[in-house]
């Protein structure tokens, strides 16, 4: 393909995407497919010769969209958003085109310098401490991780490699296998599986902290855990906290337990993955108050930003407790501009070593939306989100299993776990629209999340009206 044929074939695909997101709620938003039904739609084998383009663009709707659960269809209600705007795709598309792997400055000056102000620009945003703005001679600053879950691991890797250097400096005379086996992390109950995975990862005990009736973590309870566990010899060194938990967002106390952690020499991680975003709003700032008090603060404007996968934001308070549990400096990455102060290499910062132009996307977003912009559309699906809720609470048959404070609905019919579960397998299998299930209280609990960014009003009574018209179904049945 030469650039002559890039370009028409780029206009095509350009009005393939536009036309696929613009009808995308004509389409069945959950797939109807068996596992394995794609194996016997194309060859076993890569072709030896070279296949024709048009058959290629063929097949993406023979052989894709029928196993394409549709993220952005305004009928996907399911796990919560995963953001996509316009501007977004195209700056995905020139970081392509750019190509650069920015592991250090040398290796793109602007793909290094874009993220650290687009990071600022974001934290500013969210109103964070100043210590997390790294500005020019700040301590802190910010970095884009993958995930969510990578900004978990990279904060708990960088406790332990904290706690185990403090304790050695007490106890010269403490292995560092000894200390290991003496550390404990925390979190909430209610916390994503990441950050258990994360104590899996790095080898360190993790102990859950129990949730008050909102599903929240608060001090007292969290306390009384530390005090018994370094009544046994343990060495409490790090505790996760939720803002925006998956099952129901619900909210830990951080302004409790941020003074705790400080006093006990433990490192606070916060994870706001969902519910972050909301922060750009004034309404919604003070569910933050308490960062203060925090090692560090992760959230992904891939959810609910506007800004397409992969674009988890992580901020630290002190840049070199994270770099300094990671560093190496072989020859081959070091170059002259390393030791003035002034530039960051992102390397020293994650998992990988090589990282994409991720910081372009946001650029264009910030710019094409402004905040005015991107606090409307959160307040948008808040909206919407408090819409469902009424429908909800309007009918005696159901009720609402959780406080609703972002785009979020928990609620079930009143009943059996079966009868809940029952209804849930009736609405994937119908199609029209795609929840997930959570539990609590050991309750089997329908989620529905406000997604994509064409939903509107029209497509949550719709939604109402596909669940109450399969209630009816169901409850009419004999054995109900």
């Amino acid at each position: 393909m030469d650039a002559e044929e890039f370009r028409r074939r780029g206009r095509e695909m350009v009005d393939y995407v536009a036309n696929y997101l613009e009808n995308i709620e004509q389409r069945p938003v959950y797939p109807d497919v068996e596992p394995g039904y794609l194996r016997s739609l194309i060859p076993t084998e890569a072709p030896l010769e070279p296949d024709n383009y048009d058959d290629i663009i063929k097949d993406v709707e023979r052989v894709i969209m029928p196993g394409v659960t549709h993220w952005h269809s305004p009928y996907f209600f399911a796990y919560f958003p995963a953001a996509n705007s316009y501007p977004a795709l195209l700056a995905d598309m020139l970081c392509g085109a750019i190509g650069c792997i920015g592991f250090s400055w040398a290796s793109s000056p602007v793909c290094t310098e874009l993220e650290t102000v687009m990071l600022d620009w974001l934290g500013k945003m969210l109103n964070l401490p100043e210590h997390f703005i790294a500005g020019t001679h700040g301590h802190g600053g910010g970095v884009i991780q993958s995930t969510a879950s990578e900004a978990t691991l990279m904060s708990l890797l960088a406790a332990r490699c904290k706690a185990v250097r403090r304790v050695q400096a007490s106890n010269p005379e403490k292995s560092e296998a000894e200390i290991l086996s003496k550390l404990v992390a925390y979190t909430s109950e209610q916390a994503h599986c990441s950050v258990e995975r994360a104590s899996l990862i790095g080898g360190v005990m993790m102990k859950k902290v129990p949730t008050d009736n909102n599903y929240a973590v608060g001090g007292g309870m969290f306390k009384k855990m530390l005090e018994e566990d370094k009544a046994d010899g343990l060495i409490p060194f790090y505790f996760c906290a939720t803002l925006g938990t998956t099952a129901s967002c619900a909210f830990d106390h951080i302004t409790e337990l941020g003074p705790i952690c400080n006093k006990e020499n433990m490192w606070m991680h916060i994870d706001a993955a969902y519910a972050g975003s909301a922060f750009i709003c004034p309404e919604f700032r003070p569910l933050l108050n308490g960062v203060e008090f925090a090692d560090s603060f992760n959230f992904n404007p891939h959810k609910w930003l506007l800004i397409n996968f992969d674009c988890s934001a992580m901020w630290v308070k002190k840049r070199q407790d994270l770099i300094g549990a990671f560093k190496m400096e072989p020859l081959y990455l070091k170059h002259e501009n390393q030791e003035s102060g002034m530039i960051t290499d992102y390397r020293h910062w994650g998992i990988p070593l090589g990282r994409r132009f991720r910081s372009l996307k946001m650029w264009f977003v910030f710019r094409i939306y402004g905040i005015q912009g991107l606090q409307a559309y959160i307040r948008k699906q808040v909206g919407l989100a408090k819409e469902f809720e009424s429908l909800v609470r309007a009918d005696k048959r159901f009720e609402i299993c959780a406080e609703v404070i972002m785009g979020l609905v928990c609620f079930r019919l009143k009943g059996s776990n079966r009868l809940n579960e029952l209804l849930l397998k009736r609405i994937t299998k119908s199609r029209e629209i795609h929840l997930v299930p959570c539990q609590l209280s050991g309750r089997f609990v329908l989620r529905f999340a406000i997604c994509a960014l064409t939903t509107d009003s029209r497509h949550v009574q719709e939604a109402w009206r596909h669940i109450t018209q399969l209630t009816f179904e169901i409850l009419q049945e004999p054995n109900h």
